[in-house]
């Protein structure tokens, strides 16, 4: 890392990478202290020592963990994680944090709220769904279904992530110690929601699948696993006053495209 960091001296960097999901951290969270602290921390010292002008990196909604207010916004505290995935993301922000501090690193964390889309990870809820309806499988659908998300489409995702790497966070001359912003800083620091801003019930998305599909899933109704939450719902105010973006992809036509990627990559008529 330290080398490809001294060959290439980057303006700037998006750290997209990391050990993802909530159910393997509960059973493999030496896979998430390595990749999402270890990791990052290279990340961090190779921004350092080669000039970068702006780290940009992936955190999560997971992050809100236990709170209940929603929607969820980045002025917020967040210090109740419920899965180590979740407690990484958080100490992710934490560290940059640090390094703006102490070196005017420019640091700016995007929390993503449940991205789906073409060319996302197999073990993802929708990759499973989609097989599972096609294959004539029942799916697992947990909390017997009880569950809202903010789904947000990849292309919107990809939107933020563009504009908000060109605009390097700078310190808030506002900010105060005594009713500390977790959001901003003193330092060159931001943390921005990117979610779709309309929550959606899980049922409703499994029902767009099915439209689109052409055909009905069958239901195995599961309880709500460890280091879950029932619902999440991003506040993107912050983001389209910095940025001047807010995602709009429905779940209807997000899903579509995504049905029709997947017969096309998988040879499914």
């Amino acid at each position: 890392m330290a080398k490809l960091f001294r060959r290439e001296k980057f303006d700037a960097v998006m750290h997209l990478a990391a050990q993802a999901g909530v159910r393997y951290s509960i059973i493999n969270p030496d896979a998430y202290i390595d990749a999402n602290l270890v990791g990052f921390g290279n990340i961090l010292e190779g921004s350092r020592h080669n000039g970068v002008k702006h780290l940009v990196f992936a955190s999560s909604s997971s992050v809100y963990g236990a709170n209940t207010k929603l929607p969820f916004s980045e002025h917020d505290n967040v210090d109740h994680p419920v899965s180590i995935y979740a407690a990484t993301k958080k100490a992710n922000e934490l560290m940059a944090h640090c390094y703006a501090h102490l070196y005017r690193l420019s640091c700016t964390g995007l929390r993503f709220f449940t991205v789906y889309g073409p060319w996302g990870r197999p073990d993802m809820a929708l990759f499973k769904f989609t097989k599972g309806i096609i294959e004539g499988m029942p799916i697992p659908v947990f909390n017997h279904g009880k569950m809202i998300r903010d789904f947000t489409y990849i292309d919107d995702i990809v939107e933020g992530v563009i504009r908000v790497i060109d605009r390097p966070a700078q310190p808030d001359s506002a900010w105060s110690g005594n009713m500390p912003d977790p959001a901003t800083s003193y330092a060159p620091y931001r943390i921005h929601n990117i979610g779709n801003n309309q929550p959606v019930e899980l049922m409703r998305y499994i029902e767009v699948l099915e439209q689109c599909l052409g055909k009905k899933a069958k239901f195995e109704m599961l309880p709500m696993q460890d280091g879950d939450v029932p619902a999440t719902w991003a506040n993107v105010d912050s983001l389209t006053k910095d940025v001047g973006f807010r995602p709009r992809t429905s779940v209807e036509h997000g899903i579509s495209r995504f049905v029709e990627w997947y017969r096309s990559f998988y040879g499914i008529a």
